[in-house]
């Protein structure tokens, strides 16, 4: 029998809210600097849109920037519906963290596969890939047989994505097929990591613990991807900076994880993440202060309004912003604080107890 049963509709949840907020905001703020409900295709470049060279220049971060972007108030609407009607199942199923890494790997690949199938130049924004990805992610757990919904479900939505691209000419079909296979084969490995970690990992962890490492594994591949650019444009391999990556976060989940099966390690590995986020924010604050001139910027962009800012003071303004991710972190964790600080040796046995029952995702 499925595990899970939907309807057709699932009202959104955190992750859901989180993303809708962030694209709405961008985009929102590109129409402004437009004036109007749409955003001429030169401010969708400089804001990262996703063009012809971009890999090509190592200019990765375009990788996901583009899919915060639209071009009109209509392509935001539609993109924002269908991660709303779509959103709220996946997430339900899986969990936030999960939903948050199937969603941008969806939005990376679909553009990359895009990026290669397209012959002549280019300019694309828009969340569809990384929607795509949703409902291509959702296909997986109903083949898996892990989300009770019936075939029209897939037959009614996915039919009203493709009448609705075929209503639109300028339609990134690449990024559409891109992010609903990224989408399906990022859900299908997942389950199998999850059914591997029951030989590899103690305990369940927890939903914010989870999401935090997410996070903070996100911070370290841009590092990464910036270290390889460096070492590519050198003549190098490049492979260093992201081997490093991927074995300094296997060892950081392992850590997490005997720390969480000890007395009130719930407590202390939320305050370490707290401490965690913290560093990382002043460690971009650093870097971003590497890009401050003696002249400061005279405010011609936004960002440079922004530099404008924080150029005066990056240490003052870098540590403050520090305090505030700290502090935010320990409010929305303060759950799972007070569960830690109560512990007298439960809350191990119940996560390693929660690993042993679940099998896949």
């Amino acid at each position: 029998m499925p595990s899970f049963r939907a309807s057709f509709f699932e009202v959104p949840h955190a992750a859901v809210y989180a993303l809708m907020t962030v694209t709405v905001l961008t985009s929102g703020f590109c129409f402004i600097q437009a004036g109007g409900p749409s955003a001429p295709a030169e401010l969708l470049y400089r804001y990262g849109g996703m063009y012809t060279t971009a890999i090509a220049r190592h200019e990765y971060w375009r990788l996901l920037a583009y899919g915060f972007l639209h071009v009109n108030f209509v392509h935001l609407t539609m993109n924002m519906l269908c991660l709303v009607l779509w959103g709220g199942h996946l997430e339900r199923r899986v969990g936030p963290a999960y939903f948050l890494i199937i969603y941008l790997c969806a939005m990376v690949f679909g553009a990359v596969i895009g990026n290669g199938i397209h012959s002549t130049p280019y300019l694309t924004v828009g969340a569809s890939g990384a929607t795509s990805g949703i409902l291509g992610a959702l296909l997986c757990l109903w083949i898996l047989g892990k989300l009770d919904v019936g075939f029209d479900f897939f037959a009614i939505n996915i039919g009203l994505n493709i009448a609705f691209a075929f209503g639109n000419s300028r339609i990134d079909w690449g990024v559409h097929l891109g992010g609903f296979a990224a989408g399906l084969i990022a859900c299908a490995l997942l389950d199998l990591i999850e059914k591997a970690n029951i030989h590899v990992l103690r305990c369940k962890f927890p939903e914010a613990v989870k999401v935090n490492l997410t996070l903070l594994a996100r911070v370290a591949a841009l590092w990464a991807w910036s270290g390889q650019a460096q070492v590519i444009a050198a003549g190098g391999a490049g492979w260093g900076p992201a081997l490093v990556v991927v074995a300094a976060c296997c060892a950081v989940v392992k850590m997490v994880d005997l720390i969480l099966s000890m007395k009130k390690g719930l407590a202390i590995v939320v305050t370490v993440l707290a401490g965690a986020n913290a560093a990382a924010v002043m460690l971009s604050g650093g870097a971003l202060a590497s890009t401050c001139s003696p002249r400061w910027p005279t405010g011609s962009v936004p960002l440079d309004n922004l530099l404008v800012i924080f150029c005066p003071n990056p240490v003052l303004i870098s540590g403050l912003a520090a305090i505030g991710a700290a502090a935010v972190t320990l409010w929305l964790c303060s759950k799972e604080i007070s569960r830690g600080i109560e512990d007298v040796g439960f809350v191990g046995t119940s996560l390693r107890a929660e690993r042993g029952r679940r099998r896949g995702l």
